[in-house]
C-alpha cells in the first residue's frame, strides 16, 4: 500500500510513515485526521478506496 500511494502521489507526499503493529490494526491518516480505521470498520482496506480517500482529503481545504 505504501508503494501505490508513493506511485500515485509522487512528489506531493512530504512525509509516509510506516507504524509496525499488533492485532490487525491498520489506520490511514493524514495531516492528523483519520481517514480510515480497520479497527472501526472491520475490514481490509482496499487500496483503490485509500487512494480516493486520500485524494478526497487533498481537495478539502486545510485550516491554519
Amino acid at each position: 500500500m505504501a508503494a501505490k500511494i508513493l506511485n500515485h502521489f509522487k512528489q506531493e507526499v512530504k512525509e509516509l510513515k510506516l507504524i509496525p503493529s499488533r492485532g490487525g490494526c491498520f489506520e490511514l491518516t493524514a495531516d492528523g485526521k483519520l481517514l480510515y480505521s480497520k479497527l472501526k470498520t472491520d475490514t481490509f482496506p482496499d487500496e483503490d478506496k485509500m487512494i480516493k480517500a486520500l485524494e478526497a482529503h487533498q481537495k478539502k481545504p486545510q485550516h491554519a
